[in-house]
């Protein structure tokens, strides 16, 4: 590891300034994802401006009914919060499926939102990664391929998002807080993440300097009927497969509404928006939910060893909303 800085500003305005003016600097909050690449030699930042302390720890209720959510919640206390594990369970299951207790403990909501893939030719410094240094190319393609993304890819990448709890932001429809060197503003999710197209190394839309500093839950009915259901190659700590995100309303068996995405699949949470569709004011069948996750599937395109994403992705889809189907009438 490289000798680097380590300062803890007053405010997050000074930290937002501090490192908008040195593109080697990075914030630190929980760095369960940042120390170990920093270990890997992977990022090599010479100072670290450390956030956690500026960024709010308190899930609070809006006037609007809306919930916000500081950027410096750790993740056991998001996922126990009784707001989110009443009216947004997808989300507290999301961040349960993630890491290990201790891990949880330590990792924030900000930061888990910009988690780096854990593709291992990006892990591996010996091996190509546009990624990690454009323009040497893409070890994955051909390579090792069972993590590997089906949806969005490009000739330049083929990783995937690692976090969990981003997969059920993006079904909920969160927005993301941020303070910038120009101020504050918010983003949608899904747009956070970016797919690799031909500038893998950018995994969000967020320039250097940029701070997130909280994230805004909907006012969702919708979402207190919602799962997030992961398969892995273990019961814990492994990244997953394919996990789906999901909310469902169903009156008199059809589907009135419903919310969808999917991990796993691509370099961003996937949105599954076809799927969506293709269920709104039809049956609430085991059919059906295969159906629509065909069709959000259609484009996917596989490569060595991760075929079986597409099928894994229509069963884990189809038991998902089965399950909520069952609930809704039971």
């Amino acid at each position: 590891m490289k000798p680097f800085a380590y300062t803890r500003p007053a405010e997050a305005a000074d930290a937002v300034a501090e490192v908008a003016a040195n593109p080697d600097a990075a914030y630190i909050g929980g760095g369960t994802n940042l120390v170990d690449h920093m270990k890997l030699g992977i990022a090599e930042p010479t100072s670290l401006v450390d956030v956690r302390d500026l960024l709010s720890h308190r899930v609070e209720k809006l006037p609007d009914g809306r919930i916000r959510v500081g950027a410096a919640v750790p993740n056991s206390d998001l996922a126990a919060h009784p707001e989110i594990r009443e009216h947004y369970p997808v989300l507290s299951q999301a961040l349960l499926a993630g890491a290990s207790g201790q891990l949880r403990n330590a990792a924030t909501t900000g930061g888990n939102l910009l988690q780096r893939t854990r593709c291992v030719y990006f892990q591996n410094r010996a091996m190509p990664c546009n990624k990690r240094e454009p323009g040497t190319g893409c070890a994955a393609i051909e390579g090792y391929g069972r993590y590997n993304a089906v949806l969005g890819a490009s000739e330049h990448c083929v990783a995937t998002h690692p976090s969990d709890m981003a997969v059920a932001l993006t079904a909920l429809g969160a927005q993301v807080r941020v303070l910038g060197p120009s101020g504050e503003r918010t983003i949608d999710l899904p747009g956070l993440h970016r797919l690799p197209g031909d500038t893998p190394q950018r995994d969000t839309i967020l320039e250097h300097g940029d701070l997130i500093t909280a994230v805004d839950l909907p006012r969702l009915p919708l979402a207190a009927r919602s799962a997030y259901r992961k398969v892995r190659d273990r019961a814990s700590y492994a990244f997953a497969l394919v996990s789906v995100a999901a909310a469902l309303r169903v009156v008199d068996g059809t589907v009135e509404d419903v919310r969808v995405a999917f991990g796993g699949l691509a370099h961003a949470p996937w949105r599954a928006h076809r799927a969506e569709e293709e269920l709104r004011g039809g049956p609430a069948t085991e059919e059906a939910f295969r159906d629509a996750a065909r069709a959000e599937l259609a484009d996917a395109e596989t490569g060595p060893g991760n075929a079986f994403k597409v099928p894994m992705a229509v069963n884990t889809l189809a038991a998902t909303l089965r399950d909520l189907s069952t609930e809704e009438t039971s």
